[in-house]
């Protein structure tokens, strides 16, 4: 049983954690070398696609995407998408996907001639599966060592944690005053029920030894 309840809440916790490395925000820092437009035939991984764009009717199983293509300072290769997020989820309330794609085409350059780049997007990358992080923002920066503090990061988490302790909390006091004496009553029943039933057997085996004796 506490194995049982160690996967649970294991399992709980680790899809929690993906939820919010998924959604919250992150910052890359990348030198861009190409921007594009791509036709994009949605499969399996569809649900790692953002909708149309705002104003734009859906199309079908596949539909035109901007991508940004990157590299790391140490030359490895990042890819991102170029989707409004619109009104839905995650709320980052994009409507400026074109803008955007501008931004990162003015910003492109050669390795010889570095202009380094923040892009601040959401999402994975998995070549395997074809998905592809976000990007929300682009702008300029002093060179690939610049760092950001993610103050909105730290903020959600910080809520989130003190939301979940107040349930804990309250959770532990209910339980302590509503469940618990509740299960200790049914116990002590279940126990006495018991010692009734043993004095009743014990009672039937001694009427029977009584006529064996006969």
């Amino acid at each position: 049983m506490a194995y049982v309840k160690w996967v649970f809440w294991g399992t709980f916790w680790v899809l929690i954690a993906a939820f919010f490395h998924y959604t919250l925000p992150q910052n890359d820092i990348v030198r861009v070398v190409e921007t594009e437009v791509r036709r994009v035939d949605f499969g399996e991984n569809s649900i790692f696609w953002s909708a149309p764009d705002a104003g734009n009717a859906a199309v079908g199983a596949n539909r035109d995407v901007f991508f940004i293509q990157a590299f790391y300072e140490n030359e490895k290769p990042m890819v991102y998408r170029n989707e409004d997020t619109g009104w839905g989820w995650p709320p980052y309330f994009k409507f400026d996907t074109a803008n955007l794609q501008a931004e990162a085409t003015d910003l492109k350059s050669v390795k010889d001639s570095p202009q380094w780049v923040a892009v601040r997007h959401y999402g994975w990358r998995n070549e395997f599966m074809s998905i592809y992080p976000n990007a929300v923002g682009v702008k300029p920066v002093a060179g690939p060592d610049v760092t950001f503090i993610p103050w909105l990061n730290i903020i959600i988490l910080t809520a989130f944690a003190a939301l979940a302790w107040a349930i804990r909390v309250r959770w532990v006091r209910f339980r302590e005053a509503r469940i618990d004496p509740v299960l200790e009553d049914v116990g002590d029943s279940l126990a006495d029920a018991g010692e009734g039933i043993a004095v009743r057997r014990g009672r039937f085996k001694r009427w029977l030894d009584s006529w064996k004796s006969k």
